[in-house]
C-alpha cells in the first residue's frame, strides 16, 4: 500500500509540470521531463525576444487537405502573439511549423528545425516511441528557439547546443529509468510478493 501511495505522489509531482505548461500543448505524447525542458526554453525565449514558441502535440488525425492553421484555431485563445510553433500530429504523420506572422517564418530555417525532429523520430532503432518523441521534439524546439533568438540578435542559455547532446542523453536515461521503476512496482514486485506468501 505504501508503494502505491509513494508512486502516486511521484506521478503527481511529475505530472504537475503539465498543469503549469505555458508553451506546450500536450496530448500525452511528451513526458514530464521533456515538458520541463520545453517550458524553460520557451520562458527564456519569450523573456529575451518577446516571441512565444509553442509545441502542440496531438493524437488527433488531421485529414489531407485540412490546413494545420485551421486545426490550431482551437488553441487561439491560448496562443499569445507574436508566436511561432511546432505542430506534431503522429497519427497523420505530419509535423509543421506555424506562425502568427509570415515574417517570423521567413526569419528561421524551417527545414533545419523540422529535420532535427524527423531524423530522431523516424529513426529505426531500439529506442521506444516515447523516447524518440521526447528527444526529437525537445531537439526541434531547442533548434526553433535558437533560430528565433539568433534572428533577434540574442543568445539563449537553456537551449541544447550541438555540443550539449548530453542533455538529450540524460533525458533519455531518465525516461528509461522511470519506465523501469513503474514496471518494477506494478508488475515484478507483486509477483515476488505473491511467491513469498
Amino acid at each position: 500500500m505504501r508503494a502505491k501511495a509513494s508512486l502516486s505522489l511521484l506521478m503527481l509531482f511529475l505530472f504537475s509540470s503539465f498543469l503549469n505548461a505555458k508553451f506546450l500543448f500536450n496530448d500525452h505524447l511528451v513526458s514530464p521531463k521533456a515538458s520541463d525542458y520545453i517550458e524553460k526554453m520557451g520562458s527564456e525565449l519569450s523573456n529575451k525576444t518577446g516571441i512565444n514558441a509553442y509545441l502542440i502535440t496531438t493524437n488527433d488525425t488531421i485529414k489531407r487537405g485540412v490546413s494545420v492553421y485551421d486545426y490550431i484555431k482551437r488553441y487561439k485563445d491560448s496562443l499569445s502573439k507574436p508566436y511561432i510553433g511546432i505542430v506534431f500530429v503522429p497519427n497523420s504523420m505530419r509535423i509543421h511549423i506555424v506562425a502568427s506572422d509570415k515574417r517570423l517564418l521567413e526569419s528561421i530555417d524551417k527545414d533545419k528545425v523540422l529535420d532535427s525532429a524527423i531524423k530522431v523520430i523516424a529513426s529505426k532503432d531500439s529506442n521506444s516511441k516515447q523516447s524518440k518523441y521526447d528527444v526529437g521534439l525537445v531537439q526541434a524546439y531547442s533548434e526553433l528557439a535558437d533560430e528565433i533568438a539568433n534572428a533577434k540578435g540574442k543568445k539563449l542559455k537553456s537551449t541544447i547546443k550541438s555540443g550539449g547532446s548530453w542533455v538529450l542523453k540524460i533525458l533519455n536515461t531518465l525516461i528509461i529509468v522511470g519506465s523501469l521503476i513503474v514496471i518494477w512496482i506494478y508488475f515484478i514486485a507483486p509477483i515476488f510478493r505473491k511467491k513469498r506468501e
